[in-house]
């Protein structure tokens, strides 16, 4: 363990000096990188300089043992010994899961979408419900969201709305949510008190910086028109609403919720950049699970997920076959517990396949 630990510091220290380089600093895609690696290192060297205190404490504790003079400190080296082992076990959990490589994507904000889906308006309610939750989620960790865009559903509720969210971390914690949500329930529009299965798609797109994804902009058509609201009508009678539609690929983005046509194309570009690097990210993850046939990042993007019964007052996530009993607090963006569970299994996971290098 701690040969490794000591290549990384060895690393550490190189990017330390790199990244005050005027040559690094002046190419900003390379200056981002390493600053993230210096990131990431750093948790690692602060973890060493423990794991070497505990080192040095397990030692000393040792040499009074094997001396065995003073009764008495006899007595405190064995109860330093066995606290030193026991957080240094600790401790070499903590440093196995750091030694992993990151997914350099975890660190990236995103762009969410959620699609109304089968349902009717009770779909595009439950939609409404979706949005709600996560950005009550992303306001309890800090983060801050922005509307993109949204058609709004005639009973409530969004067809589909697409936000961004940023902040620490953002694609590394959202990416389990992506995928089909179903909610069983006696919609508001019902009449008899049937329970009804609707649902609603969420995708969860990694940001793309420019230098991430090359877009020639004699492929994008770009189409300017008037912004709509519920039922499509028109709210205002500038032309400053904005799709761009990536002819190579038939991807389409498209922003209104400005009133700038130059910031809604902005924000339109940043969705459609999103769109093509998810777009390669999919296939990279489709290949990564034929390997490693993960539960929680098959690359499936219209497997169901999760369903939310609130008649039962539960939910469960199908991928790891776990059910809570809390559906309020979770549908009012109490959803942390879900992600850990969720990134507990894709750390197993990880450790499993990393075992042999660890």
């Amino acid at each position: 363990m701690i040969d490794k630990l000591n290549i990384v510091k060895q690393r550490f220290d190189e990017v330390s000096d790199l990244i005050i380089q005027p040559d690094i600093i002046a190419d900003q895609k390379r200056y981002i990188r390493l600053n993230k690696e210096y990131k990431d290192l750093k948790a690692l060297v602060d973890k060493r300089d423990l794991y070497l205190e505990y080192d040095g404490n397990i030692k000393e504790a040792q040499e009074i043992i094997s001396a065995g003079d003073d009764p008495e400190m006899l007595e405190m080296a064995k109860l330093q010994l066995d606290e030193a082992k026991t957080a240094m076990s600790a401790l070499e959990e903590e440093i196995k899961l750091l030694l992993i490589p990151k997914d350099p994507e975890d660190e990236k904000d995103v762009v969410m979408e959620i699609r109304a889906g089968t349902g009717g308006d009770e779909a595009s309610i439950f939609a409404g419900d979706l949005f709600r939750m996560y950005t009550k989620y992303c306001e309890g960790k800090g983060w801050k969201t922005n509307v993109l865009d949204l058609s709004e559903g005639t009973s409530g509720g969004y067809k589909e709305i697409q936000f961004e969210v940023s902040g620490n971390e953002v694609y590394g914690t959202l990416k389990f949510e992506a995928g089909v949500h179903r909610v069983q329930r006696v919609p508001q529009t019902e009449t008899q008190g049937r329970v009804h299965t609707s649902a609603a798609t969420v995708m969860v797109l990694p940001e793309a910086e420019e230098f991430d994804v090359q877009i020639d902009p004699k492929d994008v058509r770009i189409d300017y028109f008037c912004s709509s609201g519920p039922g499509g009508q028109s709210v205002n009678t500038t032309y400053s609403a904005v799709r761009l539609t990536h002819v190579p690929t038939g991807l389409v983005a498209q922003c209104q919720d400005e009133k700038s046509q130059h910031k809604n194309k902005d924000k339109a570009f940043k969705v459609l950049r999103s769109r093509l690097y998810d777009l390669e990210l999919a296939k990279r993850q489709e290949e990564d699970a034929a390997k490693r046939n993960s539960q929680v990042s098959s690359g499936d993007r219209s497997a169901k997920i999760r369903t939310y019964n609130y008649s039962q007052g539960r939910v469960t996530d199908h991928r790891i076959g776990l059910t809570l009993y809390d559906l309020q607090n979770i549908i009012n963006g109490d959803i942390q517990k879900l992600i850990d569970e969720l990134r507990l299994v894709e750390n197993t996971e990880k450790l499993k396949e990393a075992s042999e290098i660890l």
